[in-house]
Formats: structure tokens, sequence, C-alpha cells
């Protein structure tokens, strides 16, 4: 730990170039992503499930696989708590339109009527399970809140999931900010 109290970690490449120039020959040491929360190429159907900001991961799974040619359907859920929370909700009605074999369910938490009228409503997990009851030929990748994670881990597998099948990235609040934000501060 340095002396704020954070873990001490080997410059980024950005800080290295603005401590000083690299000279012709240097080494540089470049780690990638070190997760599992990959895309596989499978033969069968997919599910991809983001709640909220969980988007992220998922969007560049599907630019991926829509760049290097889709071949399976994917059946991509967003669920959020309002409309404006679906911040790229244009960009993956542009990619169904010009995709056929992705479809797209916004689900709202908590629409307002208005938003209701034009939007499914409700817990996105739940969607899904109602659109398909049974799971057994799906993969499923999902990523979001840990409450949405631990509720795909627990009820998918009861509509046929084998969780072999089920990927996720859950997001986890630092205990600091969460710490901070009990404390007002």
């Amino acid at each position: 730990h340095d002396a704020a109290g954070g873990s001490a970690r080997a410059p980024s490449l950005g800080a290295a170039a603005a401590s000083g120039p690299l000279g012709a020959g240097a080494l540089l040491r470049i780690e990638g992503p070190v997760g599992q929360f990959t895309y596989r190429d499978g033969a069968g159907r997919a599910l991809m499930v983001a709640g909220g900001t969980g988007f992220a991961p998922l969007k560049s799974m599907l630019r991926h696989v829509l760049e290097t040619g889709i071949r399976r359907d994917i059946h991509f859920y967003w669920g959020a708590r309002h409309v404006r929370d679906l911040y790229e909700e244009p960009l993956v009605l542009e990619w169904v339109r010009r995709h056929t074999q992705l479809s797209f369910t916004a689900v709202l938490s908590e629409a307002t009527a208005l938003e209701a009228a034009h939007h499914r409503v409700g817990w996105v997990h739940e969607a899904v399970l109602a659109d398909y009851p049974d799971l057994a030929r799906f993969e499923v990748y999902a990523a979001g809140p840990p409450a949405m994670i631990e509720a795909m881990r627990t009820h998918f597998p009861r509509h046929g999931l084998s969780t072999e099948r089920l990927y996720f990235d859950s997001f986890d609040y630092a205990p600091d900010a969460v710490q901070r934000a009990a404390a007002g501060r």
C-alpha cells in the first residue's frame, strides 16, 4: 500500500509515457484482461442479459460478434430503471435493424406510465424466463448488479440451464465507496 492507503501498482503505459519519452528498443510490459467473461462461439441460441451499466461488457461482445459475422440467434435483454438509463438504446436498435439474427428487449423496473406504454416492465431475469421457460438449449451471458446475477444463478438452472452455460460478470461496489456513501460523504 502507498501512503494514501491505496495499492501500489506498476505505472500504466500512459503514465510511463507521461513520465518521459520511451526510447527505441524500450521494453514494455503489457497485461491484457484476466477475467473469464468472454464470448464463446457456440451452435445453440444465446441470451445476453445486461443490468444497467452491465451493458458495457455485453456491448463489446455484441460488437465483436456482429463484426465477425453472427452465426446464431442472439436475444439481448437490457434491464434498467427508466428509459433514460438505456443510454445506448438507439445503437442497439440499429444493430437489430441490420442483423436479423439479433433481437432486443428492454425491461424497465421503475417505469413511468408513459415508459410502460412502450417497454416491458418488471425484472429483466423474469422477462427472460417469461419468454423462454425452457433454457436447456441456451448459453446465457449476463453482466450487471450482484442481485440480478444471483437471481439468474438461482432461477435459470431450475428452467433447464446448465450452470456451465451461464457466463457472468457481477458488478460489486468498491467497499470504500459504500462506506463513504453510508457515512454521508
